[in-house]
C-alpha cells in the first residue's frame, strides 16, 4: 500500500508521500481553482474537474426563484462534484470545496445566524462558539470543507462599508470572537480562513487602499487576532488582502506571508489569495507587467492557492520561463495536500446526502439563532416608553423600508441569488402575529404618510434600511443618502452576495423626524452594520433601539424587546460617533500632546463602546482582586436589583502609565456577560489573561516590562464603577 493511503501514519508524512509521486502539471492544478456561476449548461460545459479547489455548485443553485433547492439536492451535486474530481485524479485526490460562512453556511437556505458586529454586541465567545460549531455543521453535511471566514480585521473608520461583516473595534473582543468562530468550524472538519490579512481599508474607510499604519499599529492592533485565530483557533488558512503594506501587494508580501505568518507565528497552514487578488499584483497594483511574473511573486511571498478561477497557464508560463521553480511549487502543493489530509478529505470525501436535509436549519439551529437575535440587540435610549405596556396601547405606528424585510442584511445572506424562506418573518409580520388577541391594531403606511397616520397612534416605530457591505463605503453616515444608491449585479459583491439590485432613495432622516414631530412617543429601529448619523433626531426620539442584522429570528427577538418579553443586553462594539466629522473615532486611542476637541464639539462620541441600557438595573459590590501564580482575577457581586430578568456585561479597561512607551488610554482586558433573575445576586470572577500586561517595548520586543495599571471596573469604557491599582516590575504583578 502506497503510504498516502495508509491512514496510521501523520497527514504530513501522507502530503510528502503523494508529492512525490505527482507531476509538475499535477501540482500545479492544486494550487489553482475554478468558479462556475452557472450550474446548469454553463457547469456541466466548463467544468473541469483537475482543478483542486472549487467553489461549491450549491451556491449557484439557487437562482431560479420559481422552484426549491433542497439541502439534499445540494449534497448530491457536491457529492458528484467530488467523485468526478477524485476520478480526474491519478491518485484521488479529492478538490476542496469552499463558500463563504460569514453568519451562517452560505451555499444554499442554510440557518442564516445574526451578522458577526451582531454577534459582538452580545459579549459572548460561548454562544458565538456553539453558533460557528453549527455553521460548521451545515457545511460540513452538503460537503463544504472551506470557508472564508471569519472576518477579523479591527474597526477603526466605520465608514467602510465591510464593517456589518466584522467584530467591530477592539481587539480583545474581536480576537475572542475570532478563535471561537475558528473552533467552531474546524471542530466539523471544515477549514476556516480568517481574513482579509492584513488592515486592508485606509483613510476615510476605503476598502482595499494601502495600509499607512505603523509597524507598531499593525502589530498591537491589525495583526493581533489573526495571530490569536491560529494559535487559539486552530485556522488551517488564511486569505490575504487586497491592499498593500510598507509598498507591497499583501498577495505578495513576504515579510507578511512566510516571515511573520511562518517564521514567527508558525502556521501550518495555507494561504489563498482574495478574489482576483493575485491578477491584481500586476493590473491594479503594477508591480510587474505580466499575470505569470505576478502568480511568481506570489508564489514565492507565500501565497499558496489562487483564487476563484482559472489561472493554471500563468503558473506553468512562471514555471517555463524560470520565474518559479518545481521546489516553489512543491512547497506550496505539500500545504494544501498535508490539509486535505488533515481534514479527511482523503478518506471520507463524500457526505450523508439524505442526513443533511434533516439537519440544516432543524429547530435547536435556529433556536440559537433566536438565542444570538436576542442577545444581540442594544438599548441605546429609552425615555420610558419601553417596554410597550400593551393595556395602555392599542393602536402602534409601524413606519420605515426596514419593517417589511426579513432582517438579515445583504451581506454574504444566503447563496448567489438571495436567501429566502417561506417560514420567516419580517418584524411587521411578526408583529401582526404577535398583537392577535391582544386588542392592538397595528398600522402602517409609507413615509409620505406618517405625518397624517402616527398622530393617532399610542407609540410609532420606525425601522430603518441602509445599504452596507462590500463595494458600499461610505462618506455620508447618515440614513438618508446623498444620493441614490445601488447596487449593481456581478460588481465585487456580486460573487458572494446576491443578484438583486438594490436601491435607496427618499429621506428616511425627515420621515423620522416627522414621526417624532407628529408623535411623541417615536421610536427609531436601527437595521444596519455600522453606525449611524442620528444628529437630526436623536434628541427627540423617545427611545432607540440597535438591533443589527439579527438573521432569520431576529424579527421575533425585536418585537419580544419592544413588549418586554426580553430585556435587552447588548453592548456596542463599536464606537457610535455624534457625526461623520469626528471619524475615525474609536475608545482606545493614545494619549494626546495636548488634548482639545472640536470646535463644535469636544470629540467625544455619541455612544461609547460597550455601552447599552436596559429594562432593570444592576449593582456592582465588593470588588477583589486577587493575585495567584502571577494571574490576575477580579472577583465582585452582581446583582439585578430592578424588576425583570436582564443581562449585564462586566468590563474590565486598563489604563497604563510609566511604560516607556505610549499606551492607549483605555483597553478592554476582560469582560463577563452574567444573566440574572430579578433580585438574584451573584458572586463572579472575570479572568485577565497574562498577556494583558503585556506590550512592544521602545525597541519593539513583546514582553511583561514595567508599568503600572488603574483597572476600571465598568458597564462600558465610560461607566466605570470600581478602580484600583497594579503593577508589573521585573515580571511579577504587585498590588497596591
Amino acid at each position: 500500500m502506497e503510504k498516502y493511503r495508509d491512514v496510521t501514519l501523520s497527514p504530513e508524512e501522507r502530503a510528502k508521500d503523494l508529492l512525490s509521486r505527482m507531476t509538475a502539471e499535477e501540482k500545479i492544478y492544486q494550487l489553482t481553482a475554478q468558479m462556475l456561476f452557472d450550474y446548469g449548461e454553463e457547469y456541466a460545459a466548463k467544468r473541469d474537474f483537475r482543478y483542486g479547489n472549487y467553489r461549491n455548485p450549491g451556491h449557484f443553485m439557487h437562482q431560479d426563484h420559481s422552484k426549491k433547492t433542497t439541502t439534499t439536492e445540494v449534497a448530491q451535486a457536491i457529492n458528484a462534484d467530488v467523485r468526478k474530481g477524485i476520478a480526474a485524479s491519478r491518485f484521488g485526490i479529492p478538490p476542496m470545496e469552499n463558500g463563504e460562512a460569514l453568519h451562517g453556511a452560505q451555499w444554499g437556505m442554510a440557518t442564516v445566524f445574526p451578522q458577526p458586529i451582531a454577534m459582538a454586541s452580545t459579549f459572548d465567545p460561548a454562544l458565538m462558539a456553539e453558533t460557528a460549531d453549527l455553521i460548521g455543521k451545515e457545511c460540513a453535511a452538503v460537503g463544504v470543507r472551506q470557508v472564508f471566514a471569519p472576518v477579523i480585521n479591527i474597526v477603526r473608520d466605520c465608514r467602510w462599508g465591510r464593517t456589518v461583516e466584522t467584530f467591530g473595534e477592539d481587539v480583545l473582543l474581536t480576537s475572542d470572537m475570532g478563535v471561537a468562530m475558528c473552533r467552531g468550524l474546524e471542530k466539523n472538519g471544515v477549514i476556516a480562513t480568517p481574513k482579509h490579512f492584513v488592515d486592508n481599508y485606509a483613510d476615510g474607510g476605503r476598502d482595499s487602499n494601502e495600509s499607512h499604519s505603523s509597524p507598531r499599529t499593525l502589530r498591537e492592533v491589525y495583526l493581533e487576532p489573526f495571530r490569536r485565530c491560529f494559535i487559539d483557533g486552530g485556522a488551517q488558512s488564511v486569505m490575504a488582502a487586497y491592499n498593500g503594506i510598507d509598498g507591497m501587494p499583501c498577495s505578495c508580501n513576504k515579510p507578511l506571508l512566510t516571515d511573520l505568518l511562518r517564521g514567527e507565528w508558525g502556521f501550518k497552514g495555507f494561504v489563498v489569495s482574495d478574489y482576483t487578488g493575485v491578477e491584481g499584483v500586476t493590473n491594479a497594483h503594477h508591480i510587474v507587467k505580466t499575470r505569470a511574473e505576478g502568480q511568481a511573486l506570489c508564489l514565492r511571498a507565500g501565497l499558496d492557492v489562487t483564487l476563484p478561477w482559472e489561472t493554471d497557464e500563468a503558473v506553468r508560463e512562471a514555471l517555463a520561463k524560470g520565474y518559479i521553480t518545481e521546489d516553489d511549487l512543491d512547497t506550496a502543493v505539500l500545504r494544501v495536500l498535508a490539509a486535505k489530509f488533515r481534514i479527511g478529505l482523503f478518506d471520507k470525501p463524500f457526505v450523508d446526502e439524505n442526513k443533511a436535509q434533516s439537519l440544516v436549519r432543524c429547530d435547536a439551529h435556529k433556536a440559537v439563532a433566536l438565542k444570538g437575535a436576542r442577545e444581540s440587540i442594544v438599548l441605546l435610549k429609552n425615555s420610558g416608553i419601553l417596554p410597550v405596556n400593551t393595556p395602555k396601547v392599542e393602536r402602534i405606528g409601524i413606519f420605515g423600508p426596514g419593517a417589511d424585510l426579513v432582517p438579515i442584511g445583504q451581506n454574504y445572506s444566503g447563496p448567489y441569488g438571495g436567501w429566502r424562506s417561506d417560514d420567516v418573518d419580517t418584524p411587521l409580520s411578526y408583529l401582526r402575529k404577535y398583537v392577535v388577541g391582544k386588542k392592538i391594531e397595528i398600522v402602517t403606511g409609507s413615509d409620505d404618510e406618517i405625518a397624517r397616520l402616527a398622530p393617532s397612534c399610542d407609540a410609532c416605530f420606525y425601522f430603518t434600511q441602509i445599504l452596507e457591505g462590500e463595494g458600499n463605503d461610505r462618506s455620508n453616515i447618515r440614513l438618508s443618502p446623498e444620493t441614490k444608491q445601488g447596487k449593481r449585479a456581478g460588481d465585487a459583491g456580486g460573487y458572494v452576495v446576491d443578484e438583486a439590485a438594490t436601491v435607496l432613495e427618499g429621506d428616511p432622516d425627515g420621515a423620522i423626524c416627522q414621526m417624532i414631530a407628529a408623535n411623541p412617543r417615536s421610536v427609531v429601529i436601527l437595521l444596519n452594520g455600522a453606525p449611524v448619523d442620528m444628529s437630526p433626531w436623536i434628541d427627540n426620539a423617545a427611545a432607540v433601539i440597535e438591533a443589527w442584522y439579527p438573521g432569520e429570528e431576529g424579527a421575533r427577538a425585536i418585537v419580544e424587546v419592544m413588549f418586554g418579553e426580553v430585556c435587552p443586553g447588548g453592548k456596542l462594539p463599536i464606537t457610535f460617533p455624534r457625526s461623520v466629522g469626528q471619524l475615525p473615532l474609536y475608545y482606545s486611542y493614545k494619549t494626546s500632546g495636548r488634548g482639545y476637541g472640536y470646535t463644535e464639539n469636544d470629540g467625544s462620541p455619541l455612544f461609547e463602546f460597550g455601552f447599552g441600557l436596559s429594562y432593570t438595573r444592576f449593582a456592582i459590590t465588593d470588588v477583589q482582586p486577587v493575585l495567584q501564580n502571577n494571574t490576575l482575577t477580579v472577583e465582585m457581586d452582581i446583582a439585578n436589583v430592578g424588576k425583570t430578568a436582564g443581562a449585564e456585561v462586566v468590563q474590565l479597561y486598563f489604563e497604563a502609565s510609566n511604560c516607556g512607551v505610549m499606551r492607549p488610554i483605555s483597553e478592554l482586558k476582560g469582560y463577563l456577560r452574567v444573566e440574572l433573575a430579578a433580585g438574584e445576586k451573584k458572586h463572579i470572577s472575570v479572568p485577565v489573561d497574562k498577556e494583558a500586561f503585556c506590550f512592544y517595548n521602545a525597541a519593539m520586543v513583546y514582553g511583561a516590562f514595567d508599568g503600572d495599571y488603574a483597572v476600571n471596573v465598568g458597564t462600558s469604557c465610560k461607566n466605570i464603577v470600581n478602580t484600583f491599582n497594579v503593577c508589573m516590575r521585573d515580571g511579577v504583578l504587585h498590588l497596591d
